[in-house]
């Protein structure tokens, strides 16, 4: 008895010594490069070694089409995404209900009839009201709101057409969140915006728009740059063209979806959570393969990578399938609400498209920032300009982030190119280069592996 408690006490001080020493060592970007390097060799060789990343997402995009919420579609792809990953058996996969908007587009058909006939393509944009029948009316072309202020005085009865200048994407949303309000507020009959893009080609742009109770609804759409430009050359030749459209969109019920999540059980913290994905909705004009196709399949690879080669982080690490970002965030406000008291270290948003990685951004613990500078040289043999900066988040992680969770995101370089697909037809896996996208999950494998590795005492989580 006295041996076994004289070996038990000698157990204990040499556990106590090693957490010391532990302990004792400094977290910085030299420990996580010196104590990963290794790892992150072998997911990099694992992530680069086939195109099994890009060929589940054509898969997908392919086999279920456009995923708008409430659509068969979705429902299809995220039953899809559930049984694959009860195969590749993680420590749990399940669904979690959400209740989701149900807008169903329809159809939509424009003609100018003044001065002359001619078909022209358009879409409308999600949320919109349908027109009762075809509506016909001369149009009023403005730039800005500014512009369409000064006007007012001329805006009853007019389909208002805004053709503003491509100045980002930013400057584009406005006139597609508030620009039936704003032509409504002086008596337009529609309003039409072009669609948002650095590119024309006869692309048309998608995307939700907002009415507010205290203005009249009207439809509002969506045309290419080629048809706004075309539109406006008439207009500054004192001619002011008619069109006539119809749209036959329709609001139905709130109806049940899923967020879709599954996880490899944390080793030493199982209780704390390291969650990463995207949104498996899209808009409903193509298959969206950037947006946010990519987002739920990398990091979904990125898991199975991890799984694949027997690594074990100490937290628990998730991987989720938020639904409804596109037009209502529901599945975001859902998690944070079902989740808000587990103890997330951070959460991860992959919703850039599919770019060359060239930083991870990081925002709520600028500490972890400079500790995960270490996986910069690892990932500069693949991506040489990669960098770790401060400032991360998205649209499905914001409601966990406003509960004070850390916040991260992967940064492509795509840039305005992006905006060459979002939100339209052209958004389709054969935009995606396949070795690109496995850099993509390469990236976000290392950093939410290394996420849920990292000592406790680096930080509270």
């Amino acid at each position: 008895m006295k041996k076994y408690l004289k070996n038990l006490l000698l157990i204990l001080l040499l556990t106590i010594i090693s957490m010391n020493l532990l302990k004792s060592e400094t977290i910085d970007s030299a420990y996580v490069y010196n104590h990963y390097s290794n790892i992150a060799q072998k997911i990099i060789n694992k992530a680069m070694q086939d195109s099994s990343a890009w060929d589940r997402l054509a898969y997908m995009c392919d086999m279920f089409g456009s995923r708008l919420s409430g659509s068969e579609g979705l429902t299809n792809a995220i039953m899809w995404g559930k049984k694959e990953m009860e195969q590749e058996k993680y420590s749990k996969v399940w669904l979690e209900e959400v209740l989701v908007p149900n807008w169903k587009r329809g159809t939509s058909e424009m003609y100018m009839t003044y001065p002359r006939v001619q078909k022209i393509a358009i879409e409308a944009l999600g949320g919109s009201i349908a027109t009762n029948g075809f509506i016909e009316a001369p149009i009023l072309i403005v730039s800005s709101f500014e512009e369409l202020d000064s006007l007012k005085d001329k805006v009853k009865g007019k389909i208002v057409v805004y053709n503003y200048p491509y100045k980002g994407y930013g400057n584009g949303v406005q006139f597609r969140f508030w620009g039936a309000v704003r032509a409504a507020k002086y008596g337009a009959v529609a309003s039409i915006m072009k669609s948002i893009s650095p590119i024309g080609y006869g692309k048309i742009h998608t995307g939700m728009m907002r009415y507010v109770d205290s203005v009249a609804q009207i439809p509002h759409s969506s045309i290419s740059l080629e048809d706004a430009l075309f539109l406006e050359r008439m207009q500054k030749r004192g001619i002011t063209p008619t069109l006539k459209l119809k749209l036959t969109c329709q609001t139905f019920p709130d109806t049940i979806s899923y967020n879709l999540l599954a996880e490899i059980r944390g080793t030493e913290f199982p209780d704390k959570v390291v969650a990463m994905g995207g949104h498996s909705d899209s808009w409903d004009l193509s298959s969206s393969a950037h947006d946010d196709g990519s987002g739920i399949i990398a990091p979904w690879q990125a898991m199975k990578i991890i799984n694949d080669l027997g690594l074990k982080p100490r937290r628990t690490l998730r991987t989720v399938w938020w639904v409804n970002e596109e037009n209502g965030v529901r599945g975001g406000n859902n998690y944070a609400e079902v989740h808000k008291n587990e103890k997330h270290k951070i959460v991860f948003e992959f919703d850039s498209g599919v770019f060359e990685p060239v930083s991870i951004g990081i925002s709520g613990d600028d500490n972890l920032v400079q500790v995960m500078k270490g996986i910069e040289p690892i990932i500069q043999k693949i991506v040489p300009e990669f960098s770790v900066k401060i400032g991360g988040g998205g649209v499905d992680i914001g409601p966990m982030m406003k509960l004070g969770v850390v916040g991260s995101s992967l940064n492509p370089k795509g840039g305005d190119q992006y905006f060459w697909y979002h939100h339209s037809n052209t958004d389709t896996p054969d935009k995606i280069d396949p070795m690109i996208f496995n850099k993509c999950v390469a990236v976000i494998a290392i950093a939410n592996y290394i996420y849920a590795d990292l000592p406790n005492f680096v930080s509270s989580n």
